[in-house]
């Protein structure tokens, strides 16, 4: 809406295809979480490492992906309409979606976790060995 263009199939497309790459970034980091938190760190530490521990993967997906969707922003010629709505779509959403999945994503996975029972603390050896 701020370029001004509506919400067309090449929109919709855009959109499908964030969540795509939000989702992996998300799985990546919870994945990554619970092996912490079963190699014994709390759900904290497990949360806050796993964010430090994946930044820089995400990260340089995540630019990467920006900047290669660069050439659809300021396309010309035939077909530059629908290539600057699904790249505006992407390039925002992209940046958007990075931030948040940094942010959300680790307080997700706490809020989850303490919703089904986890304790905060690190397991015990004993249930790490099981």
């Amino acid at each position: 809406m701020a370029r001004g263009y509506d919400n067309n199939v090449y929109t919709q497309v855009g959109i499908v295809l964030l969540i795509g790459l939000a989702t992996k970034t998300a799985i990546l980091l919870v994945e990554f979480a619970n092996i912490q938190h079963k190699a014994g760190k709390s759900l904290t530490e497990a949360a806050a490492g796993a964010v430090d521990l994946r930044l820089r993967a995400v990260l340089m997906t995540a630019f990467s992906f920006i900047l290669g969707v660069l050439p659809l922003l300021f396309a010309t010629g035939a077909g530059s309409e629908s290539q600057k709505v699904i790249g505006t779509t992407v390039f925002a959403g992209m940046l958007l979606s990075t931030v948040l999945s940094l942010i959300a994503i680790p307080m997700l996975y706490f809020l989850v976790a303490r919703l089904t029972g986890e304790k905060d603390e690190a397991p015990r050896p004993e249930e790490v060995a099981s």
